[in-house]
């Protein structure tokens, strides 16, 4: 009997062994899924806020429930369109499974593209569009800062949701973001340099600018000539807000002096752009370096930054190709309409940008490097379609002999292609008829914007003629454009053409006095004088 039994347990054992040995193997599976996935939470969450690690201890395992009744809750609202609770939902969820990075991204793009296409106010859907971003940016990569996929996705909506044409808004979300950048850092030439310098908390700029005892006792008494009157730095800070600059009480208790006030300034909009962007103007620095003046105002920078910064913080030794991508496309972007000419908060139609010549050899360094890096075709096909813009972006502005370099690097790209065995002038014209055939809007704005900017820039040189049938030549894409698009003018439209041709002639007459004030410091008998304009094929 008892050797039945040994015989039985025996048979027990080498039965349950394979399938202890299969359960093993299944869970060390299930383990790597759970993290690779970011399923469970093993680390302590840094820069958590008192809320969350209240939550964390106090609900414990219970979190997923919680957040599963929430994401149920959020379903349901939206399928009744009752959407405003949303933002506080998702605040939750993302507090409840801040690891969950996917879930985070979901929430973010749908509000950002799904919740705000359902507004007809382009406010609304603005506030939702920034919902979307602050989700991300504010909350989710405080807590993930390692994260690539957070920077992608928060990149993405930079780059296509307000970059794009793709949304009837598209053109009021990218005002209200130039506005509002202008509003913190400044209408002018923004000095990022001096940003990047400034102090970083109160103690330093109370020591560099020499905010002493009489200064505070200045602005704690009170002033006939002024009603507020400041306890501390951020009463300061606030009116500096409301103001748009330092108020003219705290000028007058620093005398007047305009290095302290311009430090002030400085440590101000420096404090209040972090605060608001969550971005290091160091970090700024850093990148106009690497790739040429880049402006802040505009989304694709934007893109570029974050992906960067996904690429920076990144703890894995490959680089991300999703925030390569995101660069190349984005220094491509930045390249044919990176430069604002004109953001009027009252006007959102006379928003206009034009090319960032600057950036042509970083993007294309750009694009031959994630090549190498990436091992991806798709890189290099990419740079010689750019290339192609380059070339005609080049000559359209009157840059012939850069248009020349670019399309000889095309030929070395390309050394079989026949069509690039021509001039550099029937090149770019057959680039034009096709470009003005399939044209997007800034492919338009740059065609029309350059054929005007050369016409000025001839009228300048004496070539009347010439410049007359640039004029020409524009105002005839201009309405080919316009008839093309008539059903979609609200969405794809371009500036009156005749605003174009202002701003324009004022950008071609900066560019003239600039060139005026250098060539006065070349010596007298120097022959370097700018290029004649080649003359129009017709």
């Amino acid at each position: 009997m008892n050797l039945k039994k040994l015989r039985k347990n025996i048979f027990a054992l080498l039965l349950a062994a394979p399938l202890l040995y299969a359960i093993s193997l299944s869970q060390v599976q299930i383990n790597s899924i759970k993290k690779r996935d970011k399923l469970t939470d093993t680390n302590i969450i840094k820069n958590a806020p008192p809320v969350m690690a209240f939550v964390t201890i106090a609900l414990g395992s219970f979190r997923g429930l919680f957040a599963d009744i929430l994401w149920l809750r959020s379903a349901a609202l939206q399928e009744k369109g009752q959407y405003y609770e949303m933002v506080q939902l998702a605040s939750w969820i993302t507090k409840l499974q801040p690891r969950f990075t996917g879930a985070t991204a979901y929430l973010a793009w749908n509000m950002a593209y799904n919740i705000s296409v359902t507004c007809s106010s382009f406010e609304d859907r603005w506030r939702w569009v920034r919902k979307g971003i602050e989700l991300i940016r504010d909350e989710a990569l405080q807590y993930n800062p390692s994260d690539p996929v957070l920077y992608k996705e928060l990149g993405w909506i930079y780059q296509h949701k307000i970059g794009n044409i793709m949304d009837d808004a598209n053109l009021f979300y990218k005002n209200r973001m130039a506005v509002d950048i202008m509003n913190i850092v400044g209408k002018t030439e923004i000095d990022w340099q001096a940003l990047a310098d400034a102090p970083k908390n109160d103690k330093e700029i109370t020591e560099l600018a020499g905010l002493d005892k009489a200064f505070w006792k200045a602005l704690r008494t009170r002033d006939p000539d002024f009603r507020s009157k400041y306890e501390n730095m951020a009463e300061v800070q606030r009116d500096f807000k409301l103001f748009g600059g330092v108020p003219e009480k705290v000028k007058k208790a620093l005398n007047e002096d305009q290095t302290r006030i311009k430090e002030l300034d400085n440590y101000f909009r420096s404090k209040w752009f972090k605060e608001k962007y969550k971005m290091d103007p160091a970090m700024i620095v850093e990148l106009n370096k690497k790739y040429g003046e880049l402006d802040w105002r505009l989304p694709e920078a934007h893109a570029i930054y974050w992906a960067n910064m996904g690429i920076k913080n990144d703890i894995d030794d490959k680089v991300n190709i999703d925030c390569d991508r995101m660069i190349s496309q984005s220094l491509k972007d930045a390249f044919m309409g990176g430069k604002l000419l004109m953001a009027d908060p009252d006007n959102t139609a006379t928003f206009m940008t034009v090319p960032n010549l600057a950036l042509a050899d970083a993007a294309v360094n750009h694009f031959r490097e994630a090549f190498k890096r990436q091992e991806s075709k798709s890189f290099n096909d990419a740079m010689r379609n750019f290339l192609k813009d380059v070339i005609v972006m080049m000559y359209t502005y009157g840059k012939y002999s850069k248009a020349n370099k670019f399309l000889t690097m095309l030929r070395k790209e390309e050394p079989g292609n026949k069509k690039l065995r021509t001039t550099l002038d029937k090149f770019v014209i057959r680039e034009w008829k096709e470009d003005v055939r399939d044209a997007t809007t800034k492919q338009a704005m740059n065609i029309i914007g350059g054929l005007v900017y050369s016409a000025y820039y001839m009228y300048a040189c004496g070539s009347e003629d010439e410049a007359d049938g640039h004029i020409k030549l524009a105002e005839g894409v201009y309405n080919v454009y316009k008839k093309d698009h008539a059903d979609t003018w609200e969405r794809v439209g371009l500036p009156p053409f005749e605003e174009i041709k202002k701003k324009m002639a004022n950008l071609c007459r900066q560019n003239l006095m600039y060139l005026k004030q250098a060539s006065a410091r070349l010596p007298e008998n120097s022959s370097d004088a700018p290029a004649k304009p080649a003359p129009t094929t017709k």
